[in-house]
């Protein structure tokens, strides 16, 4: 398997527009970071691409990867959803491709991008849309998605419930403002954990720092990266006082396994 770390920044993105922090003008290339997306490749070679940032076509470009072959959906929120018609150079050259999420997640693509999901709008001739199919998934129903068992886990970000997922040995969790009990219990056992992680304060919609390293050592994953990272942290000073076996991600962190 592999794990591709697409992009690791929160929705304002770093740099920051208009900012000139310390962070947001480092020239550690590690410090800039898109918004959170990622893929799960299969040994098959067969790619799950998790959300669509409205970078999602520079980061695919930027790893290497021409194609996907399912998409699944954490939620709707503009940051993580707003590159959504990129997919449309995928589907031109394979036709039809499922995206999954939530049923409440997917009708609310449905209502944001209608000239994406409702079939009796057609592009005009000469012009494409995105071919997707739309796919519910009930949460802790473990399904074969891409050649990958998928396990899709319901975590609280705020007011909203949102889609965690377990993928075979990788578990995935953004956005999430805590990690329940039977969640943590379903994600022990992978080998890498990626977990959202945003201020060292509490936040009401994010898992803080701390919150997120005692996740990370309730799970027990050999190695567990830390996303949605703001520009309140750059990557050297929060790698060195992260617990062993915690670390920042990275844009274009590759992990093989």
């Amino acid at each position: 398997m592999r794990l591709v770390v697409l992009g690791c920044g929160t929705s304002f993105g770093v740099p920051v527009l208009g900012c000139d922090c310390a962070v947001c003008t480092s020239p550690d290339p590690r410090d800039r970071r898109t918004r959170v997306a990622a893929v799960v490749e299969g040994d098959d070679g067969r790619r799950i691409l998790i959300d669509t940032p409205p970078e999602i076509r520079l980061q695919l470009l930027g790893a290497g990867i021409g194609h996907v072959d399912a998409v699944l959906f954490t939620h709707e929120h503009a940051d993580h959803v707003h590159g959504i018609d990129d997919l449309r150079a995928v589907t031109a050259r394979r036709g039809q491709l499922a995206v999954h999420g939530s049923a409440d997640t997917l009708a609310r693509l449905a209502q944001r991008f209608p000239y994406i999901f409702d079939r009796r709008i057609r592009p005009q001739p000469g012009t494409s849309k995105p071919e997707l199919l739309p796919t519910p998934l009930a949460p802790g129903e473990l399904v074969e998605i891409a050649g990958l068992p998928v396990l899709p886990l319901v975590v609280p970000h705020g007011d909203l419930d949102v889609y965690g997922y377990r993928i075979g040995a990788v578990g995935y969790v953004t956005d999430a403002q805590r990690v329940p009990p039977d969640v943590v219990a379903r994600l022990r056992g992978v080998r890498v954990l990626v977990l959202n992680a945003l201020f060292d304060r509490p936040h009401p919609t994010h898992l803080s720092i701390p919150e997120a390293i005692e996740v990370a050592r309730a799970v027990g994953a050999e190695r567990t990266l830390l996303t949605h990272l703001t520009h309140r942290h750059g990557y050297a000073a929060l790698a060195a006082r992260l617990p062993p076996g915690i670390e920042p991600a990275h844009d274009g962190l590759t992990v093989t396994f």
